[in-house]
């Protein structure tokens, strides 16, 4: 059975994942690439535009499936992150305060401290929910 996550990423770095068909979460650490499957779905979550620069963004940012299992280490001279294949679907942003009251997510009371994790699952209405408006 394929499971939903939300990846907690600036945008300028799902953008960049996104032109290069590549998930990569948690700064390239492997353990959060190696808990999600084959068919699972990941939506990206940006609070900001820019990593540490705080602009108010709060946007889904881009929507996948990876179509395998394998995860490799790239080599970007000094930096060594764990990545995996990831077939992006069309889409465009949504904020988050356009979809909040409709989202499990987000209906606890301090709900933003667990994206502080970087990577959590969702339950399978709110990837409906939030691919849905991703498409429209």
């Amino acid at each position: 059975m394929s499971r939903g996550w939300l990846g907690v990423v600036s945008a300028q770095h799902v953008q960049r994942g996104v032109q290069l068909g590549i998930a990569q979460i948690n700064h390239g650490k492997r353990a959060p690439l190696a808990r999600m499957s084959a068919g699972d779905t990941l939506i990206y979550y940006s609070p900001t535009t820019v990593r540490g620069e705080p602009d108010g963004l709060k946007s889904f940012t881009a929507i996948g499936t990876f179509p395998d299992d394998a995860i490799w280490q790239a080599d970007e001279g000094d930096f060594h992150p764990f990545r995996r294949r990831i077939d992006y679907e069309a889409s465009a942003p949504v904020t988050l305060d356009e979809l909040r009251p409709q989202l499990e997510l987000t209906s606890g009371a301090n709900w933003g401290y667990q994206l502080r994790l970087g990577l959590i699952e969702l339950v399978p209405n709110d990837v409906a929910i939030i691919r849905k408006a991703m498409r429209a």
